[in-house]
């Protein structure tokens, strides 16, 4: 309905979640939420693309359910899924999602070389081929200083909000999650700096990754309203040009 009602601006992003923790307040152990998480996607797949929905997994099971109302765009609205496992891409390329990576270029290169490995032939020859996209937090500012001043800052308050339920149930956070600003800008989730240096760093990290599409995180943490609005429009005005060719 999303869709019809937007003539056809949907985008879904679909996700299974980082937290076992998530899991199990919905009674779902780790070792299943694999394999739900794929059953659900499949039949997300099925419901975009047909008039009835019938399903037999190991989770899921339905026969028969009436779709009264597609998607405006066809065969279906784009997908979206995030991640930075081999295989996951590998299922994405498969069913012509687009995907969405944090974490180094060097690592995100090794799911965008399986993405595009596995990719169906028939996505491109369709006029459909995926986005591989590279997500990364941005902050733009006069000076590199003013730019890392702000955004510190910002990331300390949101790192302090995602370590929440971590904190609060007594858990080890992910060892790949940075848990100081310094590391966020070693492990390249972070880019900030002036308008030409963020984008000289964002056009390496896109040729290195692989990736041909840019997701731009603007606003985190209590990042102050200006310095989004800021980095918004010097990403318009002076960075998007660069990935125009």
């Amino acid at each position: 309905m999303l869709d019809q009602l937007s003539g056809g601006r949907l985008e879904v992003g679909i996700g299974r979640g980082s937290q076992p923790i998530e899991w199990g307040y919905f009674g779902i152990g780790a070792d299943a939420a694999p394999s739900r998480y794929t059953e659900a996607s499949e039949i997300l797949n099925i419901a975009l693309k047909g008039h009835t929905l019938s399903y037999q997994g190991h989770h899921f099971q339905l026969s028969e359910v009436p779709l009264t109302l597609r998607p405006h765009q066809r065969p279906y609205p784009p997908t979206w899924i995030a991640s930075n496992r081999a295989e996951s891409a590998q299922w994405a390329a498969a069913n012509g999602a687009n995907l969405a990576c944090i974490g180094p270029a060097s690592v995100v290169r090794k799911v965008t070389d399986a993405y595009r490995s596995h990719r169906a032939h028939d996505t491109v020859a369709q006029g459909r081929e995926s986005f591989l996209g590279l997500a990364r937090m941005v902050v733009i500012a006069k000076s590199d200083q003013d730019a890392h001043t702000a955004a510190k800052t910002a990331y300390g308050r949101w790192l302090e909000s995602f370590k929440f339920l971590y904190d609060l149930n007594a858990i080890p956070t992910p060892p790949a999650l940075p848990l100081t600003f310094d590391a966020a800008l070693e492990s390249e989730l972070c880019v900030v700096g002036t308008p030409a240096s963020v984008r000289q760093l964002l056009l390496q990290q896109m040729e290195e990754a692989g990736a041909n599409y840019l997701l731009c995180q603007l606003a985190f943490g209590n990042l102050p309203l200006e310095i989004s609005l800021y980095t918004a429009t010097a990403i318009k005005a002076e960075i998007l040009d660069g990935f125009g060719g």
